[in-house]
């Protein structure tokens, strides 16, 4: 690192006690799902505590580097922690790992919320089905209801949270309260007033009343759309309100101290843009930033700039192919950390106060706990 940024120390982190959540975020394609389940594994044989990792990538890369054959929406123990336990590390530290499955956990809301036979209406909803698996902003939110969840039991001493691989890191932040807005909007509700006026039903009653405009956004969305929507939110309505309410307090969870975020990046100029937006963006909301840790940097053995070694190459040539060899690969690996050098530079140079951890770049994929390990 250059000037006084200051370094992440990640064992303070994981380690301290009044740290319950870790949030671990930034774009897609730059190793969240893998520093994850590499944090939560330390934290649980390093600092003995009671871990659970919770990811949103539907890959199976995290199951297979956990040595488990697959994940769903309840913790699975991992085996194989050191210590010799069978679940456990020396330390009492316990890991397990899930997967969210967004449809369940909505699921899990509607029949925590509402009366068996209401539920099953809510199921059995065309509009419910096609929300509950596809509407935008869907997974960002059960990603909230099912930290809410994890919270709530009081089992873990640690959670970390693998954020979904959005456009856009945001989402996570924004979506909850987006769906929140939609499901507990004017224009639903406008569906939830009396089931019947005059003798008509409402739905008919507001279609007499806008007419020609009624009519064209029927043809637009369809009748039979139209009819699925409103038997969706008049079967909600002993949850509305509840939606909002709880990705408010979550929300509020993230702003605690008890919560420590972490961005993760890579040294390439799209990811490091996003996470300074993150980071600006936390800051605004008040949100706990405890660093940056950027994945997949490279760093040179000696310090010889690639100019200089190419020179050198050239010189030695015929002489001692061997050397000169060695000269190239590493003037290629110098011209690479130099560039990523210039990448990082521009967060540092933005966040000069935010503790920042190079991970240096692995010889192969993590695919098991010793590579976990290996992080850091």
């Amino acid at each position: 690192m250059t000037g006084e940024q200051p370094v992440l120390d990640v064992d303070a982190v994981i380690g301290d006690p009044e740290i319950r959540i870790v949030v671990c975020c930034g774009s897609g394609g730059v190793g969240k799902t893998t520093t994850a389940a590499a944090l939560a594994l330390r934290a649980a044989e390093k600092h003995g505590r009671r871990t659970v990792v919770l990811t949103i990538d539907p890959a199976r890369r995290l199951a297979q580097s956990l040595g488990l054959t697959e994940l769903d929406n309840t913790p699975r123990a991992v085996p194989g922690l050191d210590g010799g336990h069978e679940n456990g590390g020396e330390n009492g530290g316990e890991l397990n790992a899930m997967m969210l499955d967004m449809k369940r956990t909505f699921d899990e809301i509607v029949a925590a919320h509402t009366e068996p036979k209401r539920a099953a209406e809510i199921f059995a909803n065309p509009f419910y089905q096609a929300m509950s698996s596809t509407f935008s902003g869907t997974q960002e939110y059960m990603a909230m209801e099912k930290l809410s969840q994890l919270r709530s039991t009081d089992e873990w001493d640690l959670i970390v949270v693998d954020t979904p691989p959005s456009r856009s890191a945001l989402d996570f932040l924004d979506a909850p309260a987006r769906l929140g807005r939609f499901l507990d909007g004017r224009m639903l509700r406008l569906l939830l007033a009396p089931a019947k006026a005059g003798g008509r039903s409402m739905f008919s009653l507001v279609t007499a009343g806008f007419g020609v405009v009624s009519k064209t956004v029927q043809k637009i969305l369809g009748a039979q759309l139209l009819s699925d929507l409103s038997g969706f939110v008049s079967a909600l309505d002993s949850m509305f309100g509840g939606f909002r309410e709880r990705a408010e307090q979550t929300y509020r969870v993230l702003q605690d101290p008890q919560t420590a975020f972490l961005v993760v990046a890579a040294p390439e100029p799209d990811a490091v843009r996003e996470a300074a937006f993150f980071a600006s963006r936390l800051g605004v909301e008040r949100m706990p930033l405890a660093g940056l840790l950027l994945n997949r940097v490279h760093h040179c053995l000696v310090d010889l700039d690639a100019d200089t070694a190419l020179a050198a190459a050239d010189e030695l040539a015929g002489v001692s192919d061997l050397t000169a060899d060695a000269l190239r690969v590493h003037a290629a690996l110098a011209a690479q950390a130099a560039r990523e050098r210039a990448v990082i530079s521009r967060f540092t140079g933005e966040f000069g106060h935010v503790p920042v951890l190079e991970i240096e770049a692995q010889a192969t994929d993590v695919h098991d706990l010793d590579g976990l390990r290996a992080i850091f």
